[in-house]
């Protein structure tokens, strides 16, 4: 899939304009076809009225004039579309929608100055699309309200963590040998420490916390010891 809006030129040669040629083999469908529809990028002037064809997947307009000319984009990429019939917004009741690009870097096609053949589509962020018939706008409301949801956003697998602070026993692999290095007597079955990962393979981290598990053993066998020292000196 590519984001935002792009120009199609992909037609049938059924007819005059020819209808846009869709992905039948993974499903598409047609759901709906608009005559007389002028379509409006970014704040360039309108184009000269074309067909809107809404399919499950994406949404075309072709030009009834220019059988070259056409721009489509897909539903994964329309972030809002909304019924438009404020004249301070814009000068016709319009099916209005804003296109996620992509690039959150790039700055939206503003000018006015450029001609339509010119413009980037890759920076264009807004999309009016204008029936001659102005009641047919609740209609196309709801094709686009029920082919939005035929596309939800792809759910985004979790990111894996900076460290991974889980392992088994058998990693602690020379951790382990410590306790056997150091301390022979001391039964490591009795011990109830929490195992904690280390990043990047290093084992320094769990070599640390053992070492002071050990430690800690030790200076309870030492103070046991003069305790049984002092009692056995004063009988």
């Amino acid at each position: 899939m590519v984001a935002g809006l792009r120009y199609f030129t992909d037609r049938s040669d059924d007819g005059a304009a020819g209808a846009p040629l869709l992905d039948t083999v993974n499903g598409e469908e047609l759901m709906h076809v608009q005559p007389a529809v002028s379509i409006v990028l970014g704040n360039h002037p309108p184009e000269s009225p074309g067909t809107l064809y809404i399919s499950t997947k994406q949404v075309i307009w072709l030009s009834d004039t220019e059988r070259t000319k056409g721009y489509a984009v897909d539903f994964l990429s329309v972030s809002l579309h909304a019924v438009s019939r404020d004249p301070e917004a814009f000068t016709s009741p319009c099916i209005y929608t804003q296109i996620d690009t992509g690039d959150e870097d790039d700055e939206s096609e503003n000018s006015d100055s450029e001609s339509n053949e010119t413009f980037d589509l890759s920076k264009i962020t807004e999309m009016r699309l204008v029936p001659s018939d102005p009641n047919q706008l609740d209609a196309l409301f709801e094709v686009f309200c029920e082919c939005a949801e035929l596309n939800p956003e792809p759910v985004e697998e979790d990111e894996p963590e900076e460290h991974n602070w889980i392992f088994s026993a058998d990693q602690l692999g020379p951790a382990m040998g410590i306790i056997d290095g150091v301390d022979q007597e001391w039964d490591s079955s009795q011990t109830h420490f929490t195992t904690i990962g280390h990043p990047n393979g290093d084992h320094d981290l769990a070599r640390n916390v053992l070492e002071l598990q050990i430690n800690d053993q030790r200076f309870e066998d030492a103070e046991e010891m003069e305790s049984n020292n002092r009692n056995g000196g004063q009988q």
